[in-house]
């Protein structure tokens, strides 16, 4: 069995940053933050399919890479990036 973290958590920022001069996003300094969980469903993408607080994004679990992402049910617009952190909370067993 391969273990699919229930929760993430996805910051959203204005620019990818520098991480070695600015350390990395975290909530305090994101523009929006948001504790996702999984669904139970895969997404188009092919990914476990994460949704919570107006963000929902499929999000390879290995990589914590987002293959795609609504914020209230809109694209994510230029300019902007997202982030994706280990958030509070236990791990779920999944099919291999």
């Amino acid at each position: 069995m391969t273990t699919v973290p229930r929760r993430f958590e996805i910051l959203l920022v204005a620019e990818i940053t520098d991480e070695h001069h600015h350390g990395p996003p975290t909530a305090a300094n994101a523009l929006r933050s948001a504790v996702v969980e999984v669904t139970g469903e895969t997404g188009s993408s092919g990914y476990p399919r994460y949704a919570g607080e107006g963000m929902e994004a499929d999000i390879d679990p290995e990589t914590r890479t987002v293959e795609a992402l609504l914020i209230d049910g809109e694209e994510l617009d230029y300019g902007l990036s997202v982030r994706v952190i280990a958030a509070p909370g236990g791990l779920t067993r999944g099919p291999d």
